[in-house]
């Protein structure tokens, strides 16, 4: 792995448009020839003519005929786990559904209401007032009443049974009674009102909700309201993520040439806001041997690897996805930062994703092929892509599409500084990410934006 923050022909000062050691080496990277590898590979040197005649008139240098274009990258990862075998749905308790898609519709196993209640506290009425009232009130949660008869009241709660031959709920704010007990209203009576009726919101079998709904906190309420005590869900994807790196210190200040892991930290919460159940983080080193049988013995839905996607020295990832047989789906991204992020399926119903090692350019690879794999996986819609005004302009790579943390002013983004390959500090006080075609984009200019999990939903929920 190739320590963060080392850059190749760079000023110090400049975050905007530079490689670093990981980026470039995966640029000079002997083409490879796929193995039935997919989507977007074109593999050894069988360029496209077009792609020829652009290289010799100065256009893009071999590597980004070889990477995939970013929106197509994204695509690709979602296809990925549509190709599949389907997951087999989970019956879970309620309190456990929260934030998976219905594997079954939701039936109603009730009429809604279940029987006439009253929609107010106030008095069940039957025929024309005045009535006499009687002494007992009715209570939610109590058996059947007494049948009213014709001019009595009786006190009754919200949710409690109407009584039979009720003609209606008389709000308690609507009458009055007398010196001799009697009640009178002060406003017209209109025959039913404030009474649910059964069935008002659904009859028994009536569907309420399709396959594919979010269960939501509402959706919760509802399907205990129809009674249901368990729900069938898809199942959280299941990740794994694998630090590599023998720079990497777990605890202290960066000494004597070694660097504190940050990714280690900030990807198993990364994922579980993106939907994923973490099954484990592991840290081990470069070791060729060890990463062989952390992948082939994994049994995660999805295996998160951080840095060794280059050619290194001691960048294993290429080599060993080889080695386990994988079919590699996306070879490098047309995207700044994080260009030599890959995906690969190493299983029928697994597959790897392997981020760069600096910080920022591994949530670029998040973003691109984890996030739409694992919603894939987990049956959950697409969001509806959107567009917010730049508050600044922003420069852009000149083949390749950029990623930069912004934040919500108003109804503008404003770009962050700070976003280089190896920083977090932009990110870290982002709302979102902002795509930025190549090319670059005006101030005023509509940018797409990437929402971040957390900045939407709030904390709490996306990580409990």
């Amino acid at each position: 792995m190739t320590p963060p923050g080392i850059r190749v022909g760079a000023s110090a000062g400049n975050t905007d448009d530079d490689l670093d050691v990981e980026e470039a080496l995966a640029l000079v990277r002997e083409p490879r020839q796929p193995r039935e590898f997919g989507e977007g590979i074109t593999g050894g040197h069988g360029r496209p003519p077009a792609a020829q005649a652009e290289q010799a008139h100065g256009g893009p240098p071999e590597h980004q005929h070889r990477a995939t274009p970013w929106p197509q990258a994204r695509e690709a990862a979602a296809r990925a786990a549509r190709s599949g075998a389907r997951r087999a749905p989970v019956s879970l308790a309620l309190a456990d559904a929260l934030g998976l898609a219905l594997a079954a519709p939701l039936d109603a196993l009730t009429d809604l209401p279940s029987f006439d209640t009253s929609a107010m506290d106030g008095w069940a009425v039957a025929g024309p007032g005045p009535w006499d009232v009687r002494e007992d009130g009715v209570l939610a949660g109590h058996a059947q009443p007494e049948p009213l008869t014709d001019g009595e009241a009786v006190r009754i709660a919200t949710g409690a049974r109407i009584p039979a031959d009720t003609t209606a709920v008389l709000r308690s704010e609507h009458g009055r009674t007398d010196t001799q007990g009697r009640l009178h209203p002060i406003r017209e009576v209109v025959h039913g009102q404030d009474i649910r009726p059964r069935g008002q919101e659904c009859r028994t079998g009536d569907q309420l909700l399709s396959v594919g709904t979010l269960v939501t906190p509402a959706v919760l309420g509802l399907a205990a309201a129809a009674g249901y005590d368990t729900l069938t869900v898809v199942p959280r994807p299941r990740a794994e993520v694998l630090v590599l790196g023998d720079e990497l210190l777990t605890e202290g200040l960066p000494s004597e040439g070694r660097i504190r892991d940050a990714l280690g930290p900030m990807l198993a919460p990364w994922l579980r806001a993106l939907g994923a159940e973490v099954t484990a983080v592991r840290r081990l080193g470069d070791d060729a041997k060890a990463l062989y049988k952390a992948i082939t013995s994994s049994g995660a839905d999805l295996v998160v690897t951080t840095g060794g996607t280059a050619s290194g020295p001691v960048d294993h990832v290429h080599a060993t996805l080889e080695r386990v047989g994988a079919q590699l789906l996306v070879d490098g991204v047309k995207v700044r930062p994080g260009h030599p992020m890959l995906l690969a399926r190493t299983q029928q119903n697994q597959h790897l994703v392997g981020l760069p090692g600096n910080p920022l350019a591994a949530v670029s690879g998040l973003l691109t092929l984890a996030e739409p794999l694992l919603r894939t996986l987990a049956a959950h819609p697409a969001p509806e892509p959107y567009t917010v005004p730049l508050a600044e302009a922003i420069h852009g790579h000149p083949y390749d599409t950029r990623l930069i943390p912004v934040v919500l002013r108003g109804d503008t983004a404003l770009p962050l500084h700070y976003n280089g390959p190896a920083m977090l500090r932009g990110i870290a006080a982002a709302d979102a990410l902002a795509v930025v075609p190549p090319g670059g984009a005006q101030r005023g200019a509509e940018a797409e934006l990437l929402d971040l999990p957390w900045a939407a939903a709030g904390i709490e929920v996306c990580f409990t």
